[in-house]
C-alpha cells in the first residue's frame, strides 16, 4: 500500500522548496507544474493552439503568451483547464500506479490548487506549505515580471492560506529557513512511518 501525501500551498509559500527537500530524502514525488511544462511541448500544445489561436510557437506552448490569453478572463481560464487538468490528472495516476507496483510506503503527489480542485479526497493526508503574508509578497514580487495587480489575480483563485492551514494534516513553515524546513519535512516522515503504507517514511529518514 502506497500512502499519498498531497502538498500544496499558496504562490511564494516555498511549495517548489518543500518538494525539493522530499526528493532529496528519496520519497517519490510528482510534480504537477513540471507535468504541465512537459505537456505543453507535447500532448497540450495542440488543443491550446487551437482553443487559443496564436498560443502556440513551433509547437510549444508560448507561457507568456497563454498568460496574456488567460488572464482576467475567468471563462478562457476555465477551458484552459479542461484541456490541462484531465491531462495531469492522467500524469499522476500513472505515477501512482508505479509507486505501487514499485511497493513504495509513500508518494507525495505535488499539486498547487489541490484543495481548491478537491483534490484532498485522492490523498491519505495533506501538507500545507505556508509563510506569513508579508514574507509571501516580498518572495512573489521578486520575481521577474510580477507586479501587485498580477499577484492579486493569482491570490484571487487560491484558497485563503488560512483556511488551507485549518484544513492540513501537516504544516511546513518556511519563513524559518531551509535547516528549520529540512526538520519538520523529518518530523512529517518519522510521524508517517507508523501509519499504514508510510513504513518506508524511517528508510527514507535514515537515508538523509
Amino acid at each position: 500500500m502506497t500512502f499519498v501525501l498531497g502538498l500544496t500551498g499558496s504562490i511564494g509559500m516555498g511549495k517548489s522548496t518543500t518538494a525539493a527537500l522530499f526528493e532529496k530524502r528519496g520519497v517519490p514525488l510528482h510534480d504537477a507544474d513540471a507535468a504541465v511544462h512537459r505537456l505543453h511541448r507535447g500532448r497540450a500544445a495542440a488543443p491550446i493552439a487551437a482553443a487559443f489561436p496564436g498560443t502556440v510557437v513551433d509547437g510549444v506552448v508560448d507561457r507568456a503568451r497563454l498568460g496574456a490569453a488567460v488572464l482576467g478572463s475567468p471563462d478562457a481560464l476555465s477551458r484552459l483547464e479542461a484541456i490541462i487538468h484531465p491531462l495531469v490528472r492522467e500524469e499522476e495516476e500513472a505515477f501512482l500506479a508505479r509507486c505501487r507496483t514499485q511497493a513504495a510506503g509513500l508518494a507525495v503527489i505535488d499539486v498547487p490548487l489541490l484543495l481548491e480542485t478537491g483534490g484532498e479526497g485522492r490523498c491519505d493526508a495533506v501538507l500545507v506549505v505556508t509563510a506569513p503574508a508579508a514574507v509571501q509578497r516580498e518572495r512573489v514580487l521578486a520575481r521577474p515580471g510580477m507586479n501587485a495587480e498580477k499577484l492579486q489575480a493569482i491570490l484571487s483563485r487560491q484558497m485563503p492560506d488560512a483556511e488551507k492551514r485549518r484544513r492540513a494534516h501537516f504544516l511546513v513553515d518556511t519563513s524559518r529557513g531551509l535547516v528549520a524546513a529540512e526538520r519538520q519535512v523529518g518530523s512529517i516522515l518519522a510521524a508517517l512511518a507508523g501509519r499504514p503504507g508510510g513504513g518506508a517514511a524511517a528508510t527514507y529518514r535514515a537515508r538523509s
